[in-house]
């Protein structure tokens, strides 16, 4: 993994997903690299790694606390912000450069809400803070972790991610899980690992399936990426999470 520091002359991104108001992306890259990954297109974005392979590269935005300092305090209304969009704010360098950690500080200063976004165990680093006008949601696109063994090789079980997830709940912690994309599962049983600790699921399909195409089939998997097992696993969820059940 190729870990670099680089500087950035803003933090807050105005967003153009529904119901989000801003976005921090603490970092360039990510280190779970999952293969069918829509953030891969921010490769071009990259002064050091233009030409790199998703999830070989991280860049850490070592002045991001800095720069976000100035910008909330010339804001005039609080706002709302996700971390992250493009990046996982709980990547495993996070537990090196902590910049996460200090965004969320800095929001709770100057009173903005904050909802995050992760599939990593490290969030619970943080629940002395994650008390305190936060919702936390658990990527879990799958209960079967020999499917996340090979859409997402790099990235924490299964297994650990439903720990995290109960333990923030039993923190106190308003949690949420995202069922996206929906990867080959049992839905009766990821519904029954989840519910008792969420408020709500967000539920979508694999948007990128091309990127995954060749290993899906390599595996017996083709069903999963086309659109009626889509609209099936998403009616089976929803019927399960009932009002709990939110689609993308």
């Amino acid at each position: 993994m190729d870990v670099s520091e680089i500087t950035v002359k803003s933090a807050l991104t105005r967003s153009k997903i529904p119901g989000v108001e801003y976005v921090i992306n603490p970092y360039i890259g990510c280190g779970h690299g999952c293969l069918y990954c829509y953030a891969a297109f921010m490769t071009k974005w990259s002064r050091l790694h233009a030409e790199s392979k998703w999830g070989s590269f991280v860049e850490a935005k070592i002045n991001i606390a800095e720069v976000l300092h100035d910008e909330l305090s010339r804001k005039r209304k609080r706002g709302s912000v996700l971390l992250s969009s493009v990046c996982d704010p709980y990547q495993p360098v996070e537990a090196r450069f902590e910049l996460t950690r200090k965004c969320v500080l800095l929001l709770q200063y100057f009173g903005w809400g904050i909802e995050i976004l992760t599939r990593s165990p490290l969030v619970t680093r943080d629940i002395d803070l994650l008390r305190f006008n936060v919702s936390v949601g658990i990527s879990i696109p799958t209960d079967d972790d020999m499917v996340r063994q090979a859409l997402e090789p790099k990235s924490p079980s299964i297994a650990d991610r439903l720990k995290t997830l109960r333990e923030l709940h039993e923190a106190g912690i308003q949690t949420w899980a995202f069922i996206a994309p929906m990867l080959p599962m049992n839905p009766e049983s990821l519904h029954e690992a989840i519910e008792p600790y969420v408020s709500h699921v967000l539920i979508d399909k694999l948007n990128y399936s091309g990127k995954v195409r060749a290993l899906v089939h390599g595996k017996g998997w083709d069903y999963a990426i086309s659109e009626k097992y889509a609209a099936e696993t998403q009616s089976k969820l929803i019927c399960l999470f009932e009002a709990k059940a939110r689609r993308v």
